[in-house]
């Protein structure tokens, strides 16, 4: 995948000028983290007025969470305990990289993301933000930061070893993320996305949990060949999905894969066994899709951090990653 990232560089340094400029500035400056994260985002895929630094490409839809059975016996979240009707929610898939126009058949655009937002009876609100592979390229928001600042540096027939060459020999998991193959999938509803980092769960006994989200498609796992995708629209996707709502509900079930006691909660880098229990939180119903997407997601933040009583974050990456995507709103706002 690394190579398709280069090249989506490439188009980004045409887009900005000079992204390497920006992203040097970033390591030098007085800027927070979160800023410097963001910056380093736009010196990868340029600057679009009113998009996100990040999974820039979206679509948003509508839907209800219904609690299981088990999930009162995890945490006293408000939106996990069993109630007479549904939780109201907002869903939006995306494409990876930020640029807004990239195509659904591109291979830069995968992992693919999934966020959503629930609606709360006392008018407040919580987010659970995962993408569709299981880990992360780094264990810090610093790293994240630094890949893609190794990322923009990195040009075509430039000197060797590049700078992604030397972060990702001292880097395995990032170099093991951005090579895996990342299928493209028959609809955004036929992916399992995992939640990337780990948050503690509390339920009214005062018992702890940790764990990682998991959304499991109802509809099974689904990828198109490589034949199959030459012959799909740069927004298959988007189509896909409205498409699917249109003909009945979409359903994923919502997990949560359990941390055992040797289990490092604070590296999102490192993907837990496939052995560790799970515990059903409930289903997610995708009932339709929002008529503006493009102008309603504008005003949407989704963020990882967005929490209530009984769910804390357990990984430090949650707090800069929440400030990252405040900073892409502030300016994503002053451009539209």
């Amino acid at each position: 995948m690394w190579k398709s990232l280069a090249a989506t560089t490439t188009v980004a340094f045409a887009l900005v000028n000079p992204t390497l400029g920006v992203a040097q500035d970033a390591l030098v400056s007085q800027k927070s983290v979160p800023e410097q994260i963001v910056d380093a985002f736009n010196g990868v895929f340029g600057i679009h007025p009113g998009a996100r630094a990040t999974h820039a490409k979206g679509v948003l839809l509508k839907g209800t969470f219904t609690p299981s059975a088990s999930a009162m016996s995890v945490s006293k979240a408000a939106h996990l305990q069993k109630k007479k009707t549904p939780v109201p929610a907002t869903i939006r898939f995306s494409a990876s990289t930020g640029l807004p126009a990239i195509s659904d058949t591109d291979p830069g655009a995968s992992p693919r993301g999934m966020a959503m937002k629930f609606d709360l009876p006392d008018g407040s609100k919580t987010d659970i933000v995962t993408n569709s592979f299981n880990g992360f390229p780094v264990a810090t928001a610093a790293e994240l930061r630094d890949l893609f600042l190794a990322i923009a540096a990195t040009k075509p027939e430039g000197p060797q070893p590049t700078a992604l060459d030397q972060f990702l020999s001292s880097h395995p998991s990032a170099k093991a993320f951005l090579e895996a193959p990342k299928p493209a999938p028959v609809s955004y509803a036929t992916l399992v996305y995992f939640g990337v980092n780990a948050f503690k769960f509390t339920n009214a006994k005062g018992a702890a949990t940790f764990g990682r989200y998991r959304l499991q498609p109802v509809a099974g796992e689904q990828f198109v060949t490589k034949e199959q995708l030459s012959a799909m629209g740069p927004d298959y996707l988007t189509t896909e999905i409205h498409e699917r709502v249109r003909r009945g509900p979409v359903k994923f079930k919502l997990f949560l894969q359990v941390a055992a006691q040797d289990d490092k909660i604070d590296d999102p880098s490192i993907a837990w066994p496939e052995a560790r229990k799970k515990i059903e939180l409930g289903t997610l119903t995708i009932t339709n899709a929002v008529a503006d997407s493009q102008t309603a997601e504008k005003k949407l933040l989704f963020m990882p951090g967005t929490l209530v009583p009984g769910i804390e974050a357990a990984d430090p990456m949650i707090a800069a990653r929440s400030a990252a995507y405040i900073v892409s709103l502030s300016r994503r706002a002053q451009t539209q």
